[in-house]
């Protein structure tokens, strides 16, 4: 039995944005499973590259938008900021663990390229689906760390020590190990879905 979760929250598809921003991130984890297997931590260095994308192209554009409109941003701008620097430290983290080879560096970089200009374009045309979007990809996010976890529980994966860098910024024990900082950025992804299928609905209106 996998470890539980924090409430598995799915966001039921309701009209073709929905649908859109579900299918998207259903055949992007079709290619991660394909690729990685059960490489958890490769996995991670890559899709938490793509990760941090969202919210500081998000940010940026509120942040502009608010310029021209000269209205408040209602701490839409800090709130994605923030999520961007979050998904950073999870990349940090998978970095000392995973090792990544350079093939997985080099696919970094394209898929940070082609994201990152991808996720902009739809952010202009509907910031309410780049937001259900990554609603969704947290969603699989939950999930992914919930079987990472289940594979340390089984002794599949060797539950390293923890990371200095993981240490520090999450303010864990010396003593931590790599099953309590997955359960840290588990909680992490499971917020970062909540923020985002509310910034969604509240667009919906």
């Amino acid at each position: 039995m996998l470890p539980k979760p924090p409430q598995q929250l799915h966001h039921a598809q309701s009209d073709f944005s929905d649908w859109f921003a579900w299918r998207t991130t259903r055949f992007l984890r079709f290619l991660a499973d394909t690729f990685f297997a059960g490489r958890y931590g490769n996995r991670a260095v890559v899709l938490e590259t793509v990760a941090a994308v969202p919210g500081m192209v998000g940010g940026a554009l509120i942040h502009l938008k608010s310029l021209r409109s000269m209205k408040d941003d209602e701490g839409w701008i800090r709130t994605l900021l923030d999520e961007a620097e979050n998904e950073r430290m999870h990349l940090m983290t998978f970095i000392h663990i995973a090792q990544p080879s350079q093939l997985e560096r080099a696919m970094v970089m394209l898929a940070q390229g082609i994201f990152y200009n991808l996720f902009f374009l739809l952010y202009l045309v509907s910031a309410r689906t780049a937001h259900r979007l990554v609603g969704y990809f947290e969603e699989e996010a939950v999930y992914s760390y919930t079987e990472y976890l289940a594979g340390i529980d089984s002794g599949q994966y060797e539950n390293v020590a923890a990371p200095q860098v993981a240490i520090d910024y999450w303010k864990l024990p010396a003593g931590a190990r790599l099953r309590d900082v997955i359960l840290l950025i588990r909680d992490d992804e499971a917020g970062h879905r909540d923020v985002n299928h509310n910034f969604a609905d509240r667009l919906s209106r």
